[in-house]
């Protein structure tokens, strides 16, 4: 029997695609990642997450269903008993589970079931150092920076350390890697935080970032026909008047972040080696969605904006060895419900229901292939779902200003503005529907950067027809998800009403024995008539 790898998952929070140096950015430091691609994996440059914030996206990834499947759209609707999902199939099938206590994917108040899925939690919370930060100087001067989400440089306790709860969980896992002697294949899970804001980081990272290598940022005014979630949640955050100088602060540190995220990659694949388990593993490295950064005048995200800087996420690969490998960057089109169908696919696990992700194994064996020629991304309420997500709950005063997310809250208040959307992307072209009518559309080839919304230019009207078809086509694919179990449609006492004029007295216990066991009515009914 062929041995089943470890599934090694981290999945930092937040991070661009772009974030990394053999994506093409000057300005980023992630030797590891860019060494890890180059040799050892494949790293999808065109992979997209199927919602833009946490626990949407997480629900869809893990399960490899879309979010409009069965309603994981909010960040308030988690998953419950009846759903299974990555955890619960791995372990099913024998592996055993270590996790970090930050997932976002399970229902809290359903007392047991996060804990179902982990044969061992790390909470943490013993190591984190508290975290003083201090600002560039002259940072926003006389204005306010609250909505920013900029903190800058964290400083080291009275100690010299500066531990965050990021560092901690990856020590604990690479400590419990080096020390692990089950006979079962392993699934480890590191949920992290980083780069997720508040934009911080600690020295050498927050250095080591040269802000003069940083690449021109989108700015809002070089824009036409941006959606209104943009437009509502730049005005309420009131960064317009920011500095270019302030702007590469933010987004400097951003990378500082992703670099820190480099070195704890770094330590948990050298953990793997310095125990013998990297060779025997499958090796995740994927992250939920990422971050304005600065891009449109904006930080941080938005449920309903389908830009790449959101919706357009690292994703590498590397499978365990004697698997076919071509390392190295592929730009064949990914989406996060293909994590999903690829784990299973390298752990040699049935899944128990009808997924839609698509196993990535023949793009890692040969990079020049494709398994997609679209992907999606999906997001936003209805009218009537106001209430439904903690970002738009609130009590009868409205948002408090003082809570940092106050600018999307309100943003969010709008039924327009926070409209559901889907979009469809190739390569070429994206397309963004949304119910409010507010529709966009790009050509990538002309316009990356997604500037000039050309959702009314005629010379796009069959392109625009074209994708809105293929995305109805998709919608009517994924509507709903069967699974491979099967319902009776009679109970025992249903079934024996029907079989029973069929049954002499004396065959009346073994038949009943045989309705019990399963046999089907109409075989039962065959065989006693037969026997007549």
């Amino acid at each position: 029997m062929k041995k089943r790898p470890h599934i090694i998952i981290f999945n930092p929070d937040e991070m661009r695609w772009d974030t990394m140096g053999h994506m093409g950015n000057p300005a980023a430091v992630t030797p590891f990642l860019d060494s890890f691609a180059e040799k050892e994996a494949v790293s999808f440059s065109q992979a997209f997450c199927q919602n833009p914030v946490c626990v949407p996206s997480r629900c869809s990834f893990f399960t490899g269903l879309y979010p409009h499947v069965r309603g994981h759209r909010t960040m308030n609707h988690l998953l419950h008993p009846d759903e299974p999902d990555l955890f619960s199939e791995l372990k099913r099938s024998g592996y055993h589970i270590w996790m970090n206590d930050r997932n976002d994917l399970y229902a809290g108040q359903i007392p047991g079931w996060f804990e179902e899925h982990g044969d061992e939690i790390f909470y943490g919370g013993k190591k984190i150092t508290t975290n003083r930060s201090e600002k560039m100087a002259g940072f926003r001067k006389g204005n306010p920076d609250y909505y920013s989400h900029y903190e800058g440089k964290l400083l080291p306790d009275k100690d010299g350390r500066c531990v965050i709860s990021d560092q901690e969980s990856v020590d604990a896992a690479a400590e419990y890697i080096r020390s692990y002697d089950r006979e079962e294949p392993l699934c480890l899970f590191l949920g992290l935080l980083y780069p997720h804001v508040p934009y911080q980081v600690e020295e050498p990272y927050y250095s080591q970032i040269d802000r003069s290598r940083l690449s021109k940022r989108v700015r809002f005014e070089d824009c036409a026909g941006k959606s209104k979630i943009l437009a509502d949640i730049r005005h309420y955050q009131q960064l317009s008047d920011m500095s270019e100088a302030e702007w590469d602060e933010i987004r400097a540190v951003y990378l500082g972040m992703c670099s820190k995220i480099d070195a704890l990659f770094e330590e948990l694949c050298q953990a793997l080696k310095d125990a013998g388990m990297y060779d025997d593993s499958a090796i995740f490295f994927l992250s939920d969605h990422g971050d304005f950064a600065g891009d449109y005048d904006l930080t941080e995200k938005a449920q309903s904006a389908y830009e790449d800087c959101l919706s357009r996420v690292p994703l590498l690969i590397k499978p365990p060895k004697g698997e076919g490998l071509d390392p190295g960057t592929t730009d064949s089109l990914a989406e996060l419900v293909d994590f999903y169908a690829t784990a299973v696919d390298y752990a040699g696990v049935e899944p128990l229901y009808t997924h839609f992700g698509r196993s990535l194994r023949p793009v890692i064996e040969n990079r020049s292939r494709s398994v997609r020629n679209f992907v999606h991304c999906e997001g936003g309420r209805l009218p009537e779902e106001k209430h439904c997500d903690e970002y738009h709950s609130f009590g009868p005063s409205g948002p408090d200003p003082r809570f940092v997310y106050w600018p999307k809250m309100m943003a969010q208040l709008d039924d327009q503005a926070h409209a559901k959307g889907t979009m469809i992307r190739s390569k070429e072209y994206k397309y963004v529907e949304r119910i409010s009518g507010e529709n966009e559309f790009y050509c990538l080839k002309d316009d990356p950067q997604e500037k000039q919304n050309r959702i009314s230019d005629p010379m796009f009207r069959e392109e625009i027809s074209r994708m809105r078809g293929e995305l109805l086509r998709w919608l009517m694919k994924t509507a709903d998800t069967v699974p491979y179990t099967y319902d009776a449609r009679f109970t025992e006492e249903m079934v024996w009403a029907r079989v029973k004029r069929f049954c002499p007295p004396e065959k009346e216990e073994e038949t009943r024995k045989k309705i019990r066991e399963g046999v089907n009515m109409f075989t039962l009914i065959a065989e006693l008539r037969n026997a007549e």
